[in-house]
């Protein structure tokens, strides 16, 4: 008997470099873009709106993950989705150094964006069928760290971008680092068109089938007790971090007379992109340990203050504005700690809310409400902070956390829910890799 392609291949061969690929376009589009625009002199709220709408097909990914099911198989959907989104980072980097650049670059960066939310679906899909439900177990958290791995790449871009800046055009030191994005993801595509094993489809539904249960399965959704303050709770558990989120770079980068820290690209890279991301990742542990202890309800309303009081330390740093890069970065380090621990709820809300028998297409709308809590938010953020300064735009942010608490207070939840699940199975280990997404 002939063994599978798909078993008889390691997948240590091909599912780190595939979360790998995952997470760095998402990466460029939703965190990079800040830093970079700003350096390339677009105004905070000009920068917040259309980087802000780069989130728009995560939101609305839920809608058309049924055509990728559809329409060839995952595999070629993974290959395929890469090659477009290192076009698209192409694009950018010819793009950037030229007249009128901003418009071309986020059409490009629509490309990406579009291309990652689907790579996102194929992939997923991808990893459920070419491995054994054993082996799914035990690659959870492997693929999980190789795409956080992902996200600490950017202390590294900003560090590359930083040291270009001083010995070329800064729009051509951009262009050199959105080029090498973009030929890293190329090599990706290639590497994956010939290592992926080839796994046999399922059997394929047609489209009348599957729209016919897709109204089901939206209406078994939204018709469940306490709607209102469910979709309260999902829309504005972000309302202040989406808003900071998006104008941390800004704030760090702008001149110590506009009310901002002066610190260099390459500072910004380590403040946030190494300091604040271990911390986050620390802190998404510890909440997913301590839930696993409790249960969700118990550490709840801890996490919400977790998620939200050290937003303070931005009011502290807009007041003060040290020049001690370390007090910046314990700073940011802390607020990403409490970031982490806290954005653990929401996650296991999400699972919560999924389970039944439409658990993947819960979550799916479920993450779709999650993008668009951080999309609307961040897109007016650059236009408040302009209107009120930075100071007082981070007092406003920390008030923006308060409508979460009262909706928080009516949502269902069951007691022990998220109680003792610390096996390798464990759902929160499934979607953990969200922890890591939605930071500027």
């Amino acid at each position: 008997m002939t063994t599978p392609d798909h078993i008889k291949r390691r997948p240590w061969s091909w599912i780190p470099s595939l979360y790998y690929v995952e997470g760095l376009p998402y990466l460029m589009v939703v965190v990079i873009t800040s830093t970079m625009y700003i350096r390339l002199g677009i105004s905070n709220a000009e920068m917040a709106l259309y980087t802000g709408s780069l989130y728009l097909p995560w939101v609305l990914k839920p809608f058309w993950s049924p055509v990728v099911d559809l329409l060839r198989s995952k595999r070629e959907w993974v290959v395929a989705t890469q090659l477009a989104m290192a076009l698209g980072l192409a694009g950018v980097a010819f793009f950037l150094p030229g007249e009128n650049f901003f418009y071309f670059t986020i059409a490009c960066f629509w490309v990406v964006a579009f291309s990652s939310a689907t790579h996102d679906i194929a992939a997923d899909g991808y990893y459920m069928l070419a491995l054994r439900q054993d082996q799914q177990s035990f690659f959870v958290g492997i693929r999980t760290t190789f795409y956080r791995f992902a996200m600490l790449t950017e202390g590294i871009l900003l560090g590359i971008a930083g040291w270009l800046e001083y010995r070329m055009e800064r729009p051509m030191a951009w262009s050199v680092v959105l080029a090498g994005v973009a030929g890293f993801i190329a090599l990706g595509a290639i590497y994956h068109a010939f290592i992926l094993p080839q796994v046999e489809n399922p059997q394929k539904q047609t489209f009348q089938s599957v729209f016919k249960g897709y109204g089901k399965i939206m209406s078994s959704f939204f018709t469940r007790k306490k709607m209102i303050p469910i979709l309260g709770f999902l829309l504005l558990y972000r309302l202040g971090e989406a808003q900071l989120s998006k104008m941390a770079s800004p704030f760090f980068l702008a001149d110590v007379a506009d009310g901002g820290l002066s610190l260099a690209t390459e500072e910004v890279g380590f403040v946030k992109g190494i300091i604040g991301i271990i911390t986050l990742i620390i802190g998404g542990l510890l909440g997913g340990i301590l839930v696993s202890r409790h249960g969700l309800k118990r550490w709840l309303w801890w996490m919400m203050l977790a998620i939200n009081l050290p937003n303070i330390l931005y009011i502290m740093l807009a007041i003060t504005q040290p020049d001690n890069l370390w007090y910046i970065a314990a700073a940011v380090g802390i607020e990403q700690f409490g970031y982490g621990f806290g954005f653990t709820a929401y996650v296991m809300y999400l699972i919560y809310l999924a389970d039944g028998p439409h658990k993947t297409a819960h979550y799916a709308i479920g993450t779709g409400f999650m993008a668009a809590g951080m999309m609307l938010p961040g897109m007016v953020s650059g236009y408040m902070q302009e209107w009120l300064g930075y100071t007082h735009f981070f007092i406003w942010v920390v008030i923006a956390t308060i409508p979460a608490f009262l909706f928080a207070a009516y949502i269902p939840l069951e007691k022990d829910f998220g109680k003792n699940k610390t096996g390798p199975e464990d759902p929160l280990a499934e979607k953990i890799k969200d922890i890591g997404k939605d930071k500027d």
